[in-house]
C-alpha cells in the first residue's frame, strides 16, 4: 500500500519530472506501424494520418510541432489529420522517429497489457465524445471533441512513464477501493492526472480547448459550463468518458461510480435513445480505429527490433542519397545571399514602396532579367496603387497608377497562391499606364504573399529559357520574404495610424492627460467604465496593431532561422541570428499588447482580502525570483469579502508590489499594505506603501500609460501598472496613485464588495 507523503514539495517534483517530458511513448506495435511508411521514397505526412489519429502519444507530438514550427491550421478545431497535411514530410518524420517507445519486453507484462487497455480507452473516449459532439445542444466541433477525447488522459500516460511502480500501485488502490485515480493521486502525490495533464497541454501548446477537457472533465463540468462556454467541451468528454467505462472498452484505472453519466447527458440534452445508440455501437468503432495500432500483434517486442534495423539501414542508404543532394543544395546558396542581402538592408522605418523598390532592383540584378515592375495591392484609399519601375540599376522610378474597376488587381490564379503566370494576359491594364515598353511574349508575373494573401505583383522580363519547377522553387523563397517584409510594413504603418489615434484620444483637445484618482467610484456597469477611459481606446487599437504584426513577424523569424541554417560565413550567421533574437523580442512586445488589449472576461466571486494579497505576495516573489520579500500587511478585523476575479486581482497587485521593489536600490521593501472598509461600506481599500525614490509630477502623470517607464535604457517594457489599472478598472474597481520624489510612493485601490 502506499502511504501518504509527509513531504509538501512532493507536488512540485513530481510536476518537476513530468514537465520534463518531451512527449508520450508510443507502443512497440505502433512503431512498427509507422516506420515503414516513413521509409516510403515518395511518403506524405498524410500517410500517417490514421494511426496519428488513433494514438494519443503521436497527435499531441504533432500538435505541438505544429506550433513549434508556426503553422496554422483553419482554427482550433482543426482534426491531427488536417495539422499533418500542413507538415511538411521532414518534420512529420522527425517528430515521430523523436518520440520515444514503451518499453514493452514481452506481450503478458502487466504494465505492457495496461497500457494497451489505457490507449484504447483513450480512443473509446473519442469516438465517443465525437458521436456526443454531434448531437449535443451545444456546438462543438465533432473532430475537437475526439482530439480532445483521445488526450483526455495523457497525465496518467505520462504518470506511468516517470513513476510506474508508484503508478501502478495507485491503480491497485483505486481499484481495491473502487474511487477514482484522481482521490489516490491526490492522496499520495499532492496533485493528479488532469492537473500534470494541463501543465503538459500548456508546455506543448495544445488548443486550449484540449486543454480546458484534459484539467477540467473529471470536475463538476455542468456548473462550470454555465459560466465558462468554453468548458464545455469538458462536459462532453467527462460524458464519453464514463460511457466508455459502462461499456467496459479499454482500462482507465478509474473505479468510482458511473452513475453520474445520465444527468450529464440530460444537461446537453441528449435523450436516453440516442445515448444507447452511441453506446451500442462504440464498441465496433473502437475496433475499426484500433486496428490500425495492431496492439494484439504478437511479440510486438521483437518484431519492433526487427523493425529498427531494417530503418537504420534504409536511413543509411538515405544518407547517402542525402549527400549528393547537398551538393546541389550549394548551387542554390546563392538564392539565400539574395534573400540575406535584402532582409539585412531594410530600414526598419522604410515606407513599403521603399522597400518595394530596393526589392525589385535586387531582384532585376540576381536574376538577370529586363524591365521589372513591382506593384502594391493594398491601397487604402480609392483605387489608387503605387508602383516602381526598374530599367537599369541607375534608371527606377516610383508610379502611380489607377486600378481597373472590372477585373481584380491581383489575378485569382495567384491570389492566394504562389504560381507564375503570364503578364500580357493578366496585366494589360498595368501596360497601358506605364510608359515603358515591356517585350510583353516574354513578361511573367508571380505574386508577393505575406500571411497566405497576395499584397503585391511582380513583373518581369524573362530573357532565358528555364525550366518552370527550377523557377518556382528559386522565385518561391525570395518572393515570400519580400511578402513577409512588405506585410510588415503595412503593418508598421496601420501601427503608426492607431498611435496618431491615441494620441488625440489621449491629449484630448486641450492637451489634458488622464489622472489617476482614489475616489470611490460611482455605481457604473463594467460597459460604462470602459467606456469612461482612455484606455479603452488604446486597448482597442493595441489589439488591432497586434494582430496586423504578429503574422509577419513570424514569418520573418522563421525565414531567418532557415537561412542561418543554411549560412556558412559566420558573421551573416550572426547577424540572421540578431534578426531572429530581434524577431523575439517585437512577439513579446506583441503578447503584452495582446495581455492588454484583450484581457479575459472578469468570473467575480466573494474573495477574502487576505488570501488575495497572500498570493499577489507569491506571484511577486516569482516574477522577482526572490525567496523572501518584506511585505507588511494589516487587515481590518471587520472587512468585508472583494467581489471580484481573484486571479486576475492577485496579478494587478503583483505588478504594483513589484512596482514598488524596483523603486528601491536593494529591490526588497519594505512595502506596507493596509486594508479596510471605505466609507461608504461597499468598496475595500488596500493601501500600499514604500520608501523608495518616489515619482515627481511629471512621472506621476504618466506612470499608468502603457509602455511608460522612468528606468534608463535596458529597462522593462513599462506595462505593470497600465496592465494593473486595467485589470482593477475591468473589475469595477478604481486605482489612485500619490508620491514624492525620495519619500515614496502610495497606491490606494478601491474594489468592490458586491
Amino acid at each position: 500500500m502506499l502511504e501518504k507523503p509527509t513531504d509538501s514539495t512532493v507536488p512540485d517534483q513530481v510536476e518537476l519530472v513530468i514537465r520534463r517530458l518531451d512527449s508520450l511513448s508510443i507502443l512497440p506495435s505502433v512503431a512498427i506501424q509507422c516506420f515503414p511508411k516513413l521509409l516510403q521514397p515518395q511518403w506524405s505526412p498524410s500517410d500517417l494520418a490514421e494511426i496519428a489519429q488513433a494514438d494519443p502519444a503521436l497527435s499531441a507530438k504533432i500538435l505541438s510541432v505544429i506550433h513549434q514550427h508556426g503553422l496554422r491550421t483553419a482554427g482550433e478545431n482543426a482534426s491531427v489529420g488536417a495539422a499533418l497535411e500542413k507538415l511538411p514530410a521532414h518534420l512529420a518524420r522527425d517528430a515521430v522517429f523523436s518520440v520515444k517507445v514503451f518499453p514493452g519486453f514481452s506481450d503478458d507484462d502487466n504494465r505492457a497489457l495496461f497500457r494497451r487497455q489505457l490507449v484504447v480507452h483513450c480512443l473509446a473516449v473519442a469516438c465517443c465524445a465525437e458521436d456526443i459532439a454531434g448531437i449535443a445542444s451545444y456546438e462543438i466541433d465533432s473532430q475537437l471533441a475526439y482530439a480532445a477525447g483521445l488526450l483526455h488522459d495523457i497525465g496518467k500516460l505520462a504518470l506511468d512513464e516517470v513513476m510506474p511502480r508508484s503508478f501502478a500501485g495507485i491503480i491497485e488502490q483505486a481499484k481495491s477501493q473502487q474511487a477514482s485515480t484522481c482521490t489516490v493521486e491526490q492522496q499520495h502525490l499532492g496533485t493528479d492526472h488532469t492537473l500534470l495533464g494541463k501543465r503538459l497541454a500548456a508546455k506543448w501548446h495544445l488548443p486550449n480547448q484540449i486543454m480546458l477537457a484534459i484539467w477540467l472533465h473529471h470536475s463538476d463540468t455542468s456548473v462550470i459550463s454555465e459560466h465558462a462556454p468554453d468548458a464545455r467541451i469538458a462536459q462532453i468528454v467527462q460524458l464519453a468518458d464514463l460511457v466508455a467505462r459502462q461499456c467496459n472498452i479499454g482500462q482507465s484505472g478509474s473505479y468510482d461510480s458511473t452513475d453520474s453519466a445520465d444527468r450529464i447527458a440530460s444537461s446537453l440534452a441528449i435523450d436516453t435513445e440516442h445515448l444507447e445508440q452511441i453506446r451500442g455501437n462504440l464498441a465496433e468503432k473502437v475496433r475499426q480505429k484500433s486496428a490500425v495500432l495492431a496492439l494484439d500483434l504478437p511479440n510486438a517486442a521483437h518484431n519492433y527490433c526487427n523493425t529498427v534495423h531494417t530503418t537504420a539501414v534504409r536511413l543509411a542508404q538515405q544518407q547517402s542519397k542525402l549527400v549528393l543532394e547537398n551538393r546541389q543544395l550549394q548551387t542554390a546558396s546563392s538564392r539565400l545571399d539574395f534573400a540575406t542581402d535584402f532582409l539585412l538592408s531594410i530600414n526598419a522605418l522604410a515606407e513599403p514602396i521603399d522597400i518595394a523598390e530596393n526589392f525589385a532592383a535586387r531582384w532585376q540584378k540576381f536574376y538577370q532579367t529586363g524591365l521589372v515592375c513591382l506593384y502594391l495591392a493594398a491601397p487604402r484609399e480609392g483605387r489608387l496603387l503605387k508602383a516602381v519601375v526598374i530599367q537599369s540599376p541607375s534608371q527606377t522610378k516610383t508610379v502611380c497608377l489607377n486600378a481597373p474597376a472590372d477585373i481584380p488587381v491581383i489575378p485569382r490564379a495567384i491570389a492566394n497562391d504562389f504560381a507564375i503566370v503570364d503578364a500580357q494576359s493578366n496585366t494589360d491594364w498595368l501596360f497601358e499606364q506605364l510608359d515603358v515598353d515591356f517585350d510583353l511574349s516574354r513578361t511573367k508575373l508571380v505574386p508577393l504573399l505575406s500571411n497566405g494573401k497576395t499584397i503585391g505583383g511582380i513583373v518581369f522580363e524573362l530573357r532565358y529559357p528555364a525550366e518552370t519547377d527550377q523557377l518556382e522553387e528559386s522565385f518561391r523563397t525570395t518572393t515570400s520574404i519580400a511578402g513577409a517584409v512588405l506585410g510588415m510594413a503595412f503593418a508598421a504603418a496601420s501601427q503608426q495610424r492607431f498611435a496618431e489615434q491615441f494620441a488625440q484620444l489621449v491629449t484630448g483637445p486641450a492637451g489634458t492627460q488622464p489622472q489617476t484618482t482614489t475616489e470611490t467610484p460611482p455605481k457604473q456597469t463594467q460597459t460604462e467604465i470602459f467606456r469612461a477611459t482612455p484606455l479603452t481606446a488604446l486597448a482597442e487599437m493595441a489589439g488591432g496593431a497586434a494582430h496586423e504584426l504578429n503574422n509577419p513577424l513570424s514569418v520573418i523569424s522563421g525565414r531567418a532561422q532557415i537561412l542561418a541554417k543554411s549560412e556558412t560565413d559566420s558573421e551573416k550567421k550572426q547577424v540572421l541570428k540578431q534578426i531572429q533574437e530581434n524577431a523575439g523580442r517585437l512577439s513579446a512586445i506583441i503578447d503584452d499588447l495582446m495581455a492588454f488589449a484583450q484581457p479575459p472576461q472578469p468570473r467575480p466571486v466573494s474573495t477574502d482580502i487576505k488570501q488575495l494579497l497572500d498570493e499577489a505576495t507569491q506571484l511577486t516573489a516569482q516574477k522577482q525570483n526572490a525567496e523572501q520579500l518584506d511585505i507588511q500587511t494589516n487587515i481590518s478585523e471587520a472587512l468585508e469579502n472583494a467581489f471580484v476575479d481573484s486571479a486576475q486581482i492577485a496579478s494587478a497587485i503583483a505588478n504594483i508590489f513589484s512596482n514598488s521593489l524596483e523603486s528601491y536600490d536593494e529591490g526588497t521593501g519594505p512595502i506596507k499594505v493596509d486594508a479596510v472598509n471605505d466609507e461608504s461600506g461597499d468598496f475595500v481599500k488596500l493601501q500600499t506603501t514604500d520608501s523608495g525614490c518616489g515619482m515627481d509630477a511629471e512621472t506621476l502623470k504618466k506612470a499608468t500609460q502603457p509602455f511608460f517607464s522612468a528606468r534608463p535604457a535596458g529597462r522593462r517594457r513599462g506595462m505593470g501598472l497600465a496592465h494593473a489599472q486595467r485589470i482593477i478598472e475591468l473589475n469595477n474597481g478604481s486605482l489612485g496613485i500619490t508620491s514624492q520624489p525620495g519619500k515614496g510612493t502610495t497606491v490606494t485601490i478601491l474594489l468592490p464588495c458586491k
